[in-house]
């Protein structure tokens, strides 16, 4: 996409934005509103015209949503809310929004009350029969999983886990026969540990690390989980924010022939024979190569068919 190209975009995208902030009418009550999680451009315009009407924004550092105001021109005052001082400041947010004052939550990126503060916030809310409207937007959770190429029909969001060896390896061990994929969030210091006490208990099963998303130094490594630690533990420590996603458990039922043809027919509707394969492989626990071999054949009988329709 070349220069001149963008900037023959740059008046009727403009245009359109304003038409639509001119239509969008912001409720009063308390507005869960989700900011980037690094690209700036991940802002949404229902997200601005919120920051922007409401009586007061609640965030958990007035610094991080100081930059995020000065950057779209948003003069509303803001106000600290966090774990550390939710108690103290609730029973005043809670009189502003019976008394009809509009309150936009945010957290310092991403979508608020996802392994942030704000539950305590909405719960009194609700008991008080405030509005309670959510602002969709940028959520690393499903970033990564967009991004992960694990399977995403169903997943299990565990949040951060114990920073304690023997509480972590508890919590790991909970979830392990849960039939989806996981999502941990961890951070740098503690990445390779986690890792580690993951392939004591998840052992040799597909894993994705996304660092940084949407940032400038954005990465994901994909591959077997215990090939990761050992890459991550032998390399230099990494930074940012960390996303870490394991597969399903490789299941080591024996599926019946035709329940493994049922899969692949389903998948090869959507997908190549490889990804399809892939797929199935994932599922059953059977060797991909083998997966593979039936898939073709499987594919090919439907052309078949089709030539003959």
């Amino acid at each position: 996409m070349n220069a001149s190209f963008n900037e023959s975009w740059k008046k009727p995208i403009a245009e359109a934005a304003i038409s639509i902030i001119e239509r969008t009418k912001v409720e009063q009550g308390l507005h869960i509103v989700s900011t980037p999680i690094g690209n700036l451009a991940d802002i949404s315009l229902r997200a601005l015209v919120t920051l922007s009407s409401a009586d007061i924004i609640l965030c958990e550092d007035t610094r991080v949503t100081g930059k995020l105001k000065k950057v779209f021109f948003i003069e509303t005052s803001t106000r600290a809310y966090h774990d550390y001082n939710s108690r103290k400041v609730l029973p005043d947010i809670i009189k502003n929004l019976k008394n009809g004052k509009t309150v936009a939550l945010v957290s310092d990126a991403g979508t608020p009350t996802i392994s942030d503060p704000g539950y305590r916030l909405i719960q009194a809310a609700k008991e008080c029969k405030v509005p309670i409207i959510a602002v969709p937007g940028a959520s690393a959770v499903l970033t990564a999983l967009a991004s992960s190429g694990l399977p995403t029909n169903q997943f299990f969001f565990a949040g951060f886990l114990p920073s304690k060896p023997i509480a972590r390896r508890k919590a790991l061990s909970a979830i392990k026969d849960i039939p989806s994929t996981l999502v941990f969030y961890e951070s740098a210091s503690r990445l390779s540990s986690s890792l580690t006490d993951m392939v004591k208990i998840y052992e040799s099963r597909e894993a994705v690390i996304s660092r940084e998303l949407t940032k400038r130094f954005e990465e994901i490594r994909r591959g077997e989980l215990t090939l990761l630690a050992k890459e991550i533990a032998e390399g230099p420590q990494i930074k940012g924010e960390i996303v870490v996603m394991v597969g399903p458990c490789r299941s080591e039922a024996k599926h019946k022939e035709k329940d493994v043809d049922d899969m692949l027919n389903k998948e090869l509707q959507a997908n190549s024979v490889r990804d399809a394969a892939a797929a199935v492989a994932l599922k059953t626990g059977i060797k991909r190569q083998t997966i593979y071999a039936r898939a073709l054949t499987i594919k090919e009988e439907i052309d078949n068919l089709a030539k003959k329709i």
